[in-house]
């Protein structure tokens, strides 16, 4: 296996991660100036600028330029951020296919909802529930266009996701969702029989609800699957990639 060349902000990103690991830095925190960062590693100013964006890229970072208490980079954790980004940029270079992105969205959902059923009643799960359906309520909305549509439908996908309790799943359920919105964009935007497949996304995404809502978890994770298929069956074949 060829082994890549240790580039100087390996060094860098290699501290950061340890100092998160061991508790010397955490959420909120401002790294030192480029400077400091640069003489304390040993590496040029160039480097940690470049470290620096790669962590801001990563959704590890919030970096801002000027002066005064809230400038420079900030510690933040945002990790689909980062995944999302990634996730485009290969499925445009046609190496990740569409498809699969789809399947594992399917695998990923019906797991959660199942998990969702079995978690225990808590001030949480209710919070979650109330948030889906206010977001049920908003797509019910009378002429709403297509746009607001897809993106409250994004959303209530990976409210559901999160029921399931696991940080990791929500996390990745996200970022597929990131990844695969400017596809499902355009090609809600091309479908002519847009309102008859609106009205039948509603029905079903009022069915998966209850099914989570009432705990009945196999239901959910059966209507999950029929719902992310039947959507993408409709997509009109010249909007995938051919994959």
């Amino acid at each position: 296996m060829t082994e890549h060349p240790r580039r100087s902000y390996d060094l860098l990103l290699e501290n950061i991660e340890a100092d998160l690991r061991s508790g010397a830095i955490s959420l909120g925190d401002q790294l030192p100036g480029e400077r400091t960062l640069a003489e304390t590693y040993g590496i040029s100013r160039a480097s940690v600028r470049e470290g620096i964006r790669i962590l801001d890229a990563m959704g590890v970072l919030r970096s801002s330029s000027g002066s005064g208490p809230k400038s420079g980079a900030i510690i933040i954790s945002e990790p689909s951020a980062g995944l999302s980004s990634a996730l485009r940029l290969h499925m445009a270079s046609s190496r990740l296919p569409v498809a699969d992105i789809v399947q594992t969205r399917v695998l990923l959902e019906t797991w959660a909802a199942a998990a969702a059923a079995a978690r225990p009643p808590s001030g949480a799960v209710d919070e979650a529930l109330a948030r889906a359906a206010a977001l049920l309520e908003a797509m019910d909305a009378p002429e709403i266009e297509r746009e607001a549509f897809h993106l409250l439908d994004a959303q209530f996908h990976v409210e559901l996701s999160s029921l399931a309790g696991n940080a990791v799943i929500e996390t990745m359920m996200a970022s597929l969702s990131g990844a695969i919105s400017g596809y499902v964009k355009n090609a809600v935007d091309r479908m002519e029989d847009w309102t008859a497949v609106m009205t039948q996304l509603q029905l079903q995404h009022h069915g998966i609800f209850d099914a989570v809502a009432s705990r009945r978890g196999d239901d959910a994770a059966r209507l999950l699957r029929e719902h992310i298929e039947w959507f993408y069956a409709r997509i009109p074949a010249d909007d995938g990639d051919g994959q």
